[in-house]
């Protein structure tokens, strides 16, 4: 996000510079056109500030005040890290640059909530063969609108120019972020109880896991375009796969303050039971009954054209299910009606019993609703 990596040691930042020597320039880093990503993106970083936030773009460090914290009794700083995956090729396929940040902020920040942290801030990283100005700012612009959707600031970041390594229009991204929780209000498997209510919050859509799944069968095997409309979509191919992924960070920690939550699990790489599976506790077991909700026809579509088997489908994809709660069974309700009330759409999908004979901590049982 902010200077372009790198490149303050060199003497030129245009590829028409004179003299025959070698140059930075002439290796293919243009710093100038660094310099122009850094100014088109000041003012979206800016709708992101805090109050915590000191200073702007241009630093080497983000600053975030800490004396905030002394309002806890007793803060646990809670970090994440993560990228989006191979779901950047179809926004490098289609031109689309703008939606792939709210992506890697759910990524990072959905991960923090889960033990109750409230998200402070993020940094981010991007690589790219060539910088496009217009492109990364685009990029950052996404990010910065993500953060704000999470109630973080975005404080620092990177953008790496990396020719002869990565194509012209080839690039990654990725992102570091920090909340915070009091001790004494942690959540996670310590909390979850025999009778807790397994709360299943709706996902917009694939989000940003299984993509190389996904980018296999219905582009290299089944051959189709991202620009073709799909009848069971409802538009193309491409703004099914580009949908960004639902940031639910917000939303979570409402849900901390009307009810007592126990613990979530944002459902990412490795499924809804898996991802479910690492907040239950020794002795105890999650059921989620599929018959709770239908997925979204593009689950249906990767299975369908692919051949995938369903639990193949269900260890790489979301199944339409993005972040689960789990809490006690008498604030079922008002659990429901917070997230209602904030657009969220939810519902009871399963319980919590002792494991018995289980083998697994959590699973998926049933037949989904059609």
């Amino acid at each position: 996000m902010s200077a372009v990596s790198d490149q303050s040691t060199a003497s030129t930042g245009t590829s028409g510079a004179s003299g025959t020597g070698a140059s930075y320039a002439a290796a293919g880093v243009d710093i100038e056109a660094g310099d122009r990503a850094v100014e088109l993106m000041k003012e979206w970083v800016k709708k992101t500030q805090r109050p915590e936030v000191l200073g702007g773009l241009g630093g080497f460090a983000g600053l975030f005040d800490a004396s905030a914290l002394k309002r806890y009794e007793r803060p646990l700083l809670a970090s994440a890290t993560d990228g989006v995956g191979t779901k950047v090729d179809v926004a490098r396929q289609l031109g689309v640059f703008d939606t792939i940040g709210h992506d890697l902020v759910a990524m990072v920040m959905d991960d923090i909530v889960v033990c109750g942290a409230e998200p402070l801030f993020m940094t981010d990283y991007i690589c790219v063969g060539k910088v496009h100005p217009e492109r990364v700012a685009a990029i950052v612009k996404g990010i910065a609108e993500g953060c704000v959707l999470a109630g973080c600031a975005l404080v620092g970041g990177e953008t790496a120019e990396h020719p002869g390594l990565l194509g012209e229009d080839d690039f990654d991204v990725a992102g570091a972020g920090t909340g915070v929780v009091e001790a004494d209000r942690l959540l996670g498997p310590d909390r979850i109880r025999t009778g807790d209510t397994v709360i299943a919050m709706a996902a917009s859509g694939l989000h940003s896991n299984g993509y190389s799944l996904v980018r296999h069968v219905l582009l290299k095997q089944a051959g189709l375009s991202l620009e073709a409309h799909v009848d069971d979509l409802g538009r193309t191919l491409g703004e099914e796969l580009l949908e960004p992924t639902k940031i639910y960070s917000l939303d979570c920690l409402a849900l901390t303050r009307t009810t007592d939550v126990h613990a979530f699990s944002h459902i990412t790489g490795g499924g809804l039971a898996a991802n479910l599976a690492r907040v239950i506790p020794d002795g105890l077991h999650a059921t989620v009954d599929r018959s709770t909700w239908t997925p979204a026809p593009v689950f249906d579509l990767v299975g369908r054209t692919g051949s995938v088997e369903r639990l193949e489908l269900e260890k790489t994809l979301n199944m339409g299910v993005g972040m689960m709660a789990i809490v006690p069974e008498e604030s079922t309700d008002v659990a429901l009606a917070t997230l209602a009330d904030r657009g969220v759409e939810a519902w009871v999908a399963g319980e919590i019993t002792e494991r018995g004979e289980h083998p697994t901590g959590a699973e998926l049982v049933g037949d989904y609703a059609r």
